[in-house]
């Protein structure tokens, strides 16, 4: 008896010194982003001083990370439920595309105001939406229906205006480049107010619940009731939103409504944002606080490389490296499968 007793004693110490050890380790990935973050700010600012450390260029960053944050916010939620969406390039593109065509343009008559925003960001909504309908429905990995919907939307994109991209020439829209508020560009004001959307839908829905426990356990869901699909519909809808306002924002800072400039090079440093964030690519952990913490590494990045005007040939390498090296820092790893 006493020596099952010491035995059971041993397990249970055992158990308990694994459990510390485990808590221990989610403090040190939860902080590592901050860390990284702040330690690369030190760094860019001992190097180039009071050009990287100014207001400046504190704005600079500010308007360099909106559509980035508004990218990434949206995969965000598709990452955290397990699955990936390789649509950003093509879906973001699609948006600026109809954009330029909708509003008053330099290619035809038309001049829907408003209401061609607002039809750009709809039709974003409705790849992402269609996305999901075919992942859950035909059982279709979802990387493999969004980087064929890549593809889909960048072609619909070019037919649009049939090869040559319109010139916005809304004087509404072609101002909010040049517009800022408290000192921080209107464009940044939007993609903050896409995060304070998303950071409610996370923390105080049911939605937001049932997108941690698809990621975590599926079948959580189902044994009460819950109708999994549906939000993992859900989930691509609000991600083809997201996407939508990027690339509407996109076509308005750029003037123009094209897709192989608004549409090219996002789908990249949004997932490195996401994962160097610390949410993990199995799904359940992270959210949206951690990617805004992701998109700033990101985004300093880029502006310190930048400002020390490295080769931009070297900068990609650079970027490469550094990103991984922050990911070694942030993200847990262990033997849980990851499936998309």
């Amino acid at each position: 008896m006493a020596r099952e007793a010491r035995a059971s004693m041993s397990i249970t110490e055992e158990f308990a010194a694994k459990i510390r050890k485990d808590n221990q380790k989610d403090k040190i990935i939860r902080f590592a982003p901050i860390i990284v973050l702040a330690v690369m700010s030190l760094v860019f600012s001992a190097i180039n001083g009071r050009n990287f450390a100014s207001v400046s260029n504190f704005t600079t960053i500010l308007n360099q990370l909106a559509i980035p944050l508004l990218v990434a916010l949206g995969l965000t939620f598709v990452i955290m439920i397990g699955s990936i969406d390789l649509s950003i390039n093509g879906t973001v593109g699609m948006s600026a595309a109809f954009l330029g065509v909708l509003v008053m343009n330099s290619r035809n008559g038309m001049d829907l105001g408003l209401a061609g925003v607002l039809l750009a960001v709809l039709a974003s909504v409705a790849v992402g939406m269609l996305i999901g309908l075919i992942h859950v429905h035909l059982k279709i990995p979802s990387f493999m229906v969004s980087f064929a919907f890549m593809f889909i939307c960048r072609g619909l994109g070019l037919l649009s205006y049939q090869g040559r991209p319109p010139r916005i020439l809304d004087p509404v829209l072609t101002e909010i480049p040049r517009m800022s508020f408290l000192g921080m560009p209107a464009i940044t004001w939007v993609a903050l107010s896409v995060l304070l959307l998303c950071i409610f839908i996370q923390e105080y829905t049911a939605f937001g619940r049932y997108i941690y426990a698809v990621g975590t356990d599926e079948t959580i869901l189902h044994s009460v009731g819950v109708s999994v699909k549906r939000v993992k519909v859900m989930v691509f809808t609000l991600a083809g939103f997201c996407f939508g306002i990027a690339g509407v924002l996109g076509g308005i800072r750029l003037g123009q409504g094209d897709v192989t400039v608004v549409g090219t090079g996002l789908m990249f440093p949004a997932q490195a944002a996401v994962v160097v964030g610390g949410t993990a690519l199995s799904g359940g952990k992270g959210g949206v606080i951690n990617t805004v913490v992701g998109v700033f590494i990101m985004t300093v990045l880029f502006n310190g490389l930048v400002i020390m005007r490295v080769n931009p040939y070297i900068r990609t390498g650079v970027e490469g490296l550094i990103i991984l090296a922050a990911v070694t820092l942030t993200v847990a790893r262990g033997a849980k499968v990851i499936s998309k």
